[in-house]
């Protein structure tokens, strides 16, 4: 493709403004908690759409087109309606008080309080490798678009990629990749937004684009009464149980890169704010990331068959390639999110690192400079560690399958530690982390079973959430039995860390309308009219 200078101006003005924030905040990250927590000071609207932008990475973008391509509607109704929005709720009306109240760190820092060192070791462990992996799809995903726009060679796109957000995360800490996360969230909507637009046009409209399309792909609930021809190969309460309960409240309520935003926020009644902020503008976001990849099925199917992961880049060639300047907008959106996700996962593995692993396992009781100095090294070498995992990724046809799996594996069974912890004051530490492990371990298995074909699933993504129910549950049920059988904590040890016990109060007092249940419930009401539109 062809590139004008119009479009490599926003680009080269892009990385010079993002490269600029972090020299502009280089002289605040000098201590612990400015670095890791950027103080918590920062307002919910801020720290809201940081929450929302560090999800909006390339995973989101082109993993969850590509699943729109591949799976139609139902990608919307499974990854954002019932799979986000429920548990984003549930962690600002329920769940972040125990967060930010008790003043920990990271979430697997929640699990040593209420538990024990094993348990947020084997937590913090689990997270970091995700993270890993986590960055390196967005690198790869980042030098795809450089390969095909650019004829940059795969190697060099990583690694510029790479060096780009190991700069700005080093020089300015959480605080330059939170307010490069705010940029990049309206980059992502300008860029986007227009694609939309026009592919919508092109085809006649929503309904025109729905009756171009098989009717299982074009309807986000309806299609769950058949899973036997449906695109994804499962049924309503398999998605429920495994992404609304599951993977949802793993994922939106356990995954220190999204509670990390929240715990950024100036007080208790901000970081509550901060994912019901994010959930109003993730219910959105499937007009600008669902909608593309339906429009790609019915206006280029054959090129968009087996290469789902291009979908975005395709459409951009089709529709922005012939006016100057949005060409460079769109790429530029695609960079903005490549480079939040990637940030987002780095910021994130260095606070884990730091607190969770080095500091109890290696060199306790340094002084606070010394853990700042290992947070920055820490950038450095899970960066570098990202590189290498972003060649992993060329072996999936789809990045979202890809994503799915890599939580499924690593992330997922750990949230029968947090919910039965804050939930169920008998939990006990063995129980919470033998659960944990066996959760870990069955998924394994299953996807190992699933590999050799031993268990036949229509579909990967089907394979994925089945591997998620088996998971979970088996791991739940372990931390139930042995936490019958063994002996729990003194209830004076468990103040503020069980619902039960909970003292919690609101830092400043709110009217009716300000308060989180009051937002959350006008936010279920919504769900339920998209429901009703698309079902």
């Amino acid at each position: 493709m062809k590139l004008h200078t119009a479009d490599y101006a926003v680009i080269i003005g892009y990385f010079v403004f993002v490269l600029g924030i972090g020299f502009v905040l280089k002289n605040r990250s000098t201590s612990g908690v400015e670095f890791f927590l950027s103080g918590r000071s920062l307002p919910a609207w801020i720290t809201g759409l940081a929450f929302i932008s560090a999800n909006l990475g390339s995973l989101e973008v082109m993993g969850h087109a590509a699943n729109a391509a591949k799976y139609g509607m139902m990608a919307a109704s499974c990854f954002y309606w019932l799979g986000a929005i429920p548990a984003m709720l549930f962690l600002g009306v329920v769940m972040m008080p125990f967060y930010y109240q008790t003043k920990v760190r990271s979430s697997p820092e929640y699990l040593k309080l209420r538990f024990d060192e094993r348990c947020r070791g084997f937590n913090a462990i689990g997270f970091a490798i995700l993270t890993v992996f986590m960055s390196g799809i967005n690198m790869y995903a980042m030098a795809l678009v450089f390969n095909v726009f650019l004829n940059w060679s795969m190697d060099l796109s990583i690694w510029l990629s790479a060096s780009t957000v190991m700069i700005y995360v080093l020089l300015g800490g959480l605080r330059s990749a939170i307010y490069n996360e705010v940029l990049q969230f309206f980059l992502v909507f300008a860029g986007l937004m227009p694609l939309t637009f026009m592919g919508l046009a092109e085809v006649g409209g929503w309904k025109r684009l729905v009756e171009r399309l098989p009717w299982e792909y074009g309807h986000a609930y309806a299609v769950f009464a058949d899973p036997l021809q449906n695109p994804m190969g499962v049924s309503w309460y398999a998605v429920v149980f495994a992404l609304t309960i599951g993977a949802g409240t793993s994922y939106w309520c356990t995954d220190f890169l999204i509670v990390q935003r929240a715990l950024a926020a100036r007080d208790l009644t901000a970081a509550r704010q901060t994912p019901l902020i994010a959930a109003f503008f993730k219910m959105l976001l499937p007009g600008i990331i669902i909608v593309p990849g339906l429009i790609a099925l019915a206006v280029i199917p054959d090129r968009v068959e087996g290469q789902y992961n291009m979908v975005i880049p395709y459409l951009l060639e089709r529709y922005y390639q012939s006016s100057p300047g949005l060409l460079g907008v769109g790429l530029t959106a695609l960079l903005a999110s490549f480079m939040s996700g990637m940030a987002g996962n780095v910021t994130a593995f260095n606070t884990v690192w730091t607190y969770d692993i080095y500091q109890p396992y290696f060199r306790p009781r340094q002084s606070e400079n010394h853990y700042l100095w290992v947070g920055r090294m820490a950038t450095v070498f899970g960066t570098v560690l990202s590189v290498a995992t972003s060649y992993l990724v060329i072996r999936f046809k789809n990045m979202g399958d890809y994503l799915v799996l890599i939580f499924s594996l690593f992330i997922f069974p750990m949230s029968t530690a947090f919910l039965s912890g804050m939930f169920w004051k008998r939990t006990t530490s063995t129980g919470a982390f033998y659960g944990m492990a066996t959760g870990v371990v069955a998924n394994i298995a299953h996807y190992l079973l699933y590999r050799s074909s031993i268990l036949p699933y229509r579909t990967e993504m089907a394979a994925n959430i089945y591997i998620m129910i088996v998971g979970w549950t088996l791991g739940l049920a372990v931390t139930i039995v042995l936490s019958l059988v063994t002996t729990p904590r003194p209830e004076s040890e468990l103040v503020d860390l069980v619902h039960s016990l909970s003292t919690s109060r609101e830092e400043r007092p709110l009217h009716w309308f300000q308060a989180p249940v009051f937002w959350a419930a006008m936010l279920l009401g919504m769900l339920a009219v998209l429901a009703y539109l698309f079902w």
